[in-house]
C-alpha cells in the first residue's frame, strides 16, 4: 500500500490496528513503523516502509538491536531522531528481557524460566548448570551455577547440587542448563543426569520440579516436566 500512512484507511494504521486489536496481530515493521512515528517526506516513504527498509537491511531485529545508530542512520530516510528513538526501543525491551528472576518471586512454570534466561545464554560456547533453589511456597531464594563445561558437556555431580541446596534450606529446585548448539532436544546424558539428580533429591527431601534445556530462538527450550519426562 503506497502513500503515507494517514492517507490509509483507518484499520490499516499501526495505531489504530494495535487500539483495536492489541500488540500481537502487528508485524515486526509495523511495530518499528510505530517507534519510527514518521516518514520520510523528502522521499515520499512511510514510517512502514522505513520499518521494512531496517528489517531488510539487517535481516532480523536481534541484528537491528546489535547495530549502532551510525549503522541504522545509512537506511535512507532514517535521521538520527528515528534511529537513536529505534535503539532505545531495542535497548528497553533487551534490559526488560534480561531482568533476573527475582528473590521470592514465585515459580509459575518453564516458561517464565525460559523468558528471564534465554537472551543471557543463547550465544554461550560452552554449557552452564544453573539450580534455581525455591523454597515451600515454590518462591525463588537462589540462583547457583553449579558447573561450566566444555561444548559438548558439562559434568554435574549431584553432592555439587544439593550441597548448597543443603546450605540455602531449599524445599526444591529447578535445573537448568543452556545447548550451545542451539538445538534443546536432550541428550542421553541429559536425561541420565536428571535421573541422578531426582532420586538424589528424593533421598535429601529436597523435590527437582524441573529440568529446563535453553536453545536458541524465541521459544527453544525443553522442559522435562512438561514433556512428561520426569
Amino acid at each position: 500500500m503506497s502513500g503515507g500512512i494517514k492517507n490509509w484507511p483507518e484499520s490499516e494504521k499501526p495505531r489504530e490496528k494495535m487500539m483495536q486489536h492489541g500488540a500481537d496481530v502487528l508485524s515486526e515493521a509495523e511495530l518499528l513503523a510505530l517507534i519510527i512515528g514518521t516518514g520520510d517526506s523528502a522521499t515520499g516513504r512511510s514510517a512502514l516502509d522505513l520499518g521494512r527498509d531496517l528489517l531488510e537491511r539487517f535481516r532480523s531485529l536481534r541484528e537491528l538491536a546489535e547495530a549502532s545508530c551510525r549503522e541504522l542512520c545509512t537506511v535512507k530516510g532514517m535521521g538520527p531522531a528515528k534511529s537513536t528513538s529505534v535503539k532505545a526501543a531495542l535497548q528497553l525491551a533487551k534490559r526488560f528481557k534480561d531482568k533476573p528472576l527475582e528473590s521470592f518471586e514465585r515459580f509459575t512454570g518453564a516458561q517464565q524460566v525460559f523468558e528471564h534466561m534465554h537472551h543471557q545464554f543463547r550465544d554461550r560456547k560452552k554449557e552452564y548448570f544453573l539450580a534455581l533453589l525455591l523454597d515451600g511456597k515454590n518462591r525463588i531464594i537462589r540462583r547457583v551455577q553449579i558447573s561450566v563445561g566444555s561444548l559438548n558437556q558439562s559434568i554435574v555431580h549431584p553432592r555439587e547440587v544439593f550441597n548448597v541446596a543443603v546450605r540455602e534450606s531449599a524445599a526444591a529446585m529447578i535445573l537448568m542448563h543452556n545447548h550451545p548448539t542451539g538445538d534443546p532436544t536432550p541428550s542421553r546424558e541429559d536425561q541420565e543426569i536428571t535421573r541422578r539428580l531426582c532420586e538424589a533429591g528424593d533421598l535429601m527431601g529436597i523435590k527437582v520440579i524441573d529440568h529446563i534445556i535453553i536453545g536458541d530462538g524465541e521459544k527453544a527450550y525443553y522442559s522435562f516436566t512438561e514433556n512428561g519426562a520426569m
